[in-house]
């Protein structure tokens, strides 16, 4: 495990990594999850061998730390995730980035270019979106006091099921929720332009099941690939595992 500074106050995000041969292959995930949860059996497969491989969890989840006064926005996040790669010695990384952490990596892109030569996004969120639905769990629609104080998180997490409940529930709660309210809020210029406007190799994983990815076709004609993968929802490692790790090697 290793571990780097994020914040004034010496907060460290960590990750996990497997050494090999460059560039680094890292692994972000979504909002209330962790980085070997959803990708340590695909990183594992015989398709990936060989590579230096950065499981990292963001601020707030896993196994890193969870500070009280940081904002946890996407920008933050993504500052954070910057301070991994910089004190890892990355550079030119390939990004497996999943929901939420699909976004933060596209803020990373935009914002550190140098950091970044691939992008698989893994039905990664676009564009901001009403709290309602945020992440499909609800957190941003409770205040924040609610959420963490007055029973909020506990009835998302009887609500969402056990499985990414196993994750969240490892989460901080505070964190959680200002993570969701950053996700809704989206970013200025949104995650769907910065995309558009990037110039490292881009991969797009839309889940059959999660039905059409809206913008496709302008995504496509800004050479992002979409690829849409059988038999699966949102968590396309779990549910089509073969397929993502064909995309994530590039031999799809």
């Amino acid at each position: 495990m290793r571990e780097a500074e994020f914040d004034d106050a010496g907060s460290r995000i960590r990750w996990t990594e497997a050494a090999g041969a460059g560039p680094a292959r890292v692994y972000v995930h979504g909002l209330g999850s962790a980085s070997t949860v959803y990708n340590a059996h695909i990183a594992a497969r015989s398709e990936l061998a060989g590579r230096r491989t950065l499981f990292v969890d963001l601020p707030g989840h896993g196994i890193s730390d969870r500070p009280a006064d940081f904002g946890y926005s996407l920008e933050d996040h993504a500052a954070a995730l910057a301070a991994a790669l910089d004190a890892a010695g990355v550079l030119g990384a390939e990004l497996v980035a999943h929901s939420m952490g699909g976004a933060v990596a596209i803020v990373l892109a935009h914002r550190r270019p140098g950091l970044v030569s691939r992008l698989v996004l893994v039905e990664a969120n676009l564009d901001p979106y009403p709290p309602l639905t945020a992440g499909g769990s609800g957190i941003a629609s409770y205040e924040e006091d609610d959420y963490v104080e007055h029973g909020g998180h506990e009835r998302v997490l009887e609500k969402i099921g056990p499985s990414w409940a196993a994750t969240m529930r490892l989460a901080d709660p505070r964190a959680l929720h200002r993570t969701a309210r950053g996700l809704a809020r989206g970013t200025s210029p949104t995650m769907r332009q910065m995309l558009v406007g990037l110039t490292a190799e881009r991969v797009y994983l839309q889940g059959e099941l999660s039905g059409e990815l809206p913008g496709a076709e302008g995504l496509e004609a800004a050479e992002v690939r979409v690829v849409t993968v059988p038999g699966s929802g949102h968590n396309i490692m779990f549910d089509n595992p073969d397929a993502f790790v064909a995309a994530v090697a590039g031999t799809d």
